[in-house]
């Protein structure tokens, strides 16, 4: 027994030093854990101040305001009417806004989009009559770019820019002969003879699609007399001007379907006379970023083999 006993003795201290150890390497990762993530979380609330902060911030003195019209033009898209308005509405409404200047980089979009901020900006120039507003074109002004851009009092283009597109497509594909060589039988009930629209795996109906060309048509011509309506006298028309074609900056301007060529801080300091710029534009939180990436993610994986039309003024 008194062999054993120093033995016995031995390993409970061992034991003792062993789960004290333990337990302090056990509260060193927890503490790293806390400290990462109290870290993480300081971080994230700084990103959002600022992601915050940027989103309509005031100048403190006179200046030119800048919104950007940036990407494809639609409801659920960074540039859709609800963050085109508010940026604008904020612009117009500060005291010290000598101008509004709309940044221009776009190939169009929804129609429906693009009207709603071209009747926007026509309220907005009404109810602050002495406030110019001006469109600046970066890369390309196209279709429902074009559109919303001709609200503006003038257009300023680079030489290079891409403008025009005055046009409206509908796009889908057809099926049929696919499905024949697949032995796929296309089973589809209607309670209209017309509910399946344009359906991409039964033959084009004739009826229908006469109905969709006098559909494109109608929106085609609201284009063609928003774009008269904005250029006035300034617009030389040629039999193809309104076919759907584009062209550089340069020959735009010869064409009257822009004023000028001109940058961003060119038109704050020579035509609007308030050299600093202030960015009103609505951008993307974190939260909307992360929300948008991960939706689009799920949305990719859910769609894989939908088949819908697209329809946008292009």
């Amino acid at each position: 027994m008194s062999d054993q006993e120093p033995n016995w003795e031995r390993k409970a201290i061992e034991k003792l030093a062993t789960d004290a150890l333990s337990e302090q390497r056990r509260a060193r990762r927890w503490g790293i854990f806390f400290k990462l993530f109290a870290v993480c979380y300081f971080t994230l609330i700084l990103v959002m101040a600022f992601d915050w902060k940027g989103d309509g911030e005031l100048g403190g003195g006179k200046h030119t305001a800048m919104v950007e019209l940036s990407g494809v033009i639609e409801a659920k898209g960074e540039a859709n009417a609800d963050r085109i308005m508010a940026a604008l509405q904020s612009a117009f409404k500060d005291k010290n806004t000598q101008g509004v200047i709309l940044r221009v980089n776009s190939p169009g979009g929804s129609p429906v989009q693009a009207g709603i901020i071209y009747d926007e900006i026509r309220r907005l120039r009404a109810l602050y009559p002495n406030i110019p507003m001006y469109a600046v074109v970066e890369d390309i002004c196209a279709s429902g770019g074009y559109y919303i851009a001709s609200a503006a009092d003038k257009i300023y283009v680079d030489k290079a820019s891409i403008i025009g597109s005055i046009g409206v497509i509908m796009n889908g594909w057809g099926f049929t002969g696919v499905m024949e060589k697949l032995g796929v039988e296309r089973r589809v009930l209607t309670s209209g003879e017309n509910k399946a629209f344009l359906d991409p795996f039964a033959p084009m109906d004739a009826k229908q699609k006469a109905h969709a060309l006098e559909m494109i048509g109608e929106i085609h011509q609201q284009f063609i007399d928003v774009v008269r309506k904005g250029r006035g006298k300034r617009l030389k028309e040629t039999p193809d001007m309104f076919s759907g074609l584009m062209w550089t900056g340069a020959k735009s301007v010869e064409l009257g379907l822009s004023d000028g060529l001109g940058t961003v801080d060119y038109v704050a300091r020579e035509i609007i006379k308030a050299e600093d710029v202030v960015d009103y534009t609505m951008k993307e939180n974190i939260a909307e970023r992360f929300a948008k990436r991960f939706g689009a993610g799920v949305a990719a994986g859910l769609a894989a083999f939908s088949v819908r039309d697209s329809f946008s003024v292009r």
